[in-house]
């Protein structure tokens, strides 16, 4: 690869594409529903500071994360005005050291979780609330006693947070209104009990119908992936790998260079649009073109990822472009734990 490569085909594969035009798009159709402190930004999904900055431009100067490492490269990168750790951890002290530098609030739901971020030197905390994902969270009943706990410690309770990822897929709107309105009930039933200015949940799957959070939570949206394309939304693929032909079988197939190892698969196979994708293995992807004989070794494909957040975490840096033209590079500083 040069040294300051200037079009795609400079890169060296498996490279991972952004779309710059795609991408615009999606932030203004975010932007146009969900301006300022109504969205914080999920960095979770895409893993850049350059890109969170790009959203703090656009006047998205809170954001959630998922791992102590996202909270401090924020910090790192100046983007300190309120943080908050979408997910409960015991490894607070990181983050407590940190406290004079940043606004940053932890997700709690036991008393383990609220001892560490006492002992860690935590200084704000959202009490998680479970909605109806079997994942994190606390009853209800139990929110209050958790909250009154905290401001007892001298922690600020700033409200409650509850995602109800259980039904992001859920394809039928009027389906989806419903059951979001249901796990929100139980938020705000929460909320009344603990207090604080922040309802937060929602994400990509949601952004739209959920009208109870007072900021949502979404990230997904500024590159998008096979499986949130399946849902009516105004937000299209941005994320793309880019990938070489490195061989071409005659019973019908071609090989590229781009496997397990370049692409979330949790959601299934990527796609590709010249054709069906067979199979991926650890550095091959194998596909079935519609017409063989349009392809040659050295030719290059574009791949869909079925999952943006592990694609984005298996690669070091974005690619911007604009067609062909290579117009930044943006590193992916926010990876690992």
């Amino acid at each position: 690869m040069s040294p300051d490569p200037s079009t795609t085909s400079d890169l060296v594969t498996p490279a991972l594409l952004v779309d710059v035009p795609t991408f615009e798009r999606n932030l203004a159709a975010m932007d146009a529903v969900l301006p300022g402190a109504k969205l914080r930004p999920h960095v979770k999904a895409f893993k850049s500071t350059d890109m969170a900055r790009r959203l703090d431009a656009d006047g998205h100067h809170g954001f959630c994360a998922a791992t102590p490492r996202e909270i401090e490269g924020l910090v790192a990168a100046g983007l300190t005005d309120d943080l908050l750790l979408a997910n409960e951890t015991l490894d607070t002290a990181r983050l407590g050291a940190l406290a004079g530098r940043a606004n940053i609030t932890v997700a709690i739901d036991s008393d383990e979780t609220l001892d560490a971020a006492i002992a860690g030197g935590v200084r704000s905390v959202l009490v998680d609330i479970d909605v109806g994902l079997p994942r994190c969270g606390c009853d209800v009943e139990d929110s209050a006693r958790l909250a009154d706990r905290a401001r007892a410690a001298g922690l600020d309770v700033r409200g409650v947070m509850g995602y109800e990822g259980h039904v992001m897929m859920v394809h039928d709107r009027d389906k989806k209104r419903a059951k979001v309105e249901q796990a929100m009930a139980i938020l705000l039933q929460a909320h009344e009990m603990v207090g604080g200015d922040i309802v937060s949940g929602g994400g990509t799957g949601t952004w739209d119908l959920n009208t109870w959070c007072t900021e949502i939570q979404a990230g997904s949206y500024t590159l998008m992936d096979t499986q949130y394309d399946e849902l009516e939304m105004p937000f299209e693929k941005a994320l793309s790998v880019l990938a070489t032909v490195i061989s071409i079988s005659s019973k019908g197939w071609i090989i590229a260079d781009c496997g397990l190892k370049a692409l979330g698969m949790d959601h299934g196979n990527p796609s590709w649009d010249d054709g069906d994708v067979f199979f991926c293995s650890d550095e091959h992807i194998t596909l079935m073109p519609r017409e063989l004989s349009d392809w040659k070794v050295g030719d290059r494909v574009q791949i869909w990822p079925s999952h943006v957040d592990p694609t984005v975490a298996r690669h070091e840096q974005f690619w911007l472009v604009d067609d062909d033209s290579v117009r930044d590079r943006w590193p992916i500083d926010l990876r690992h734990w």
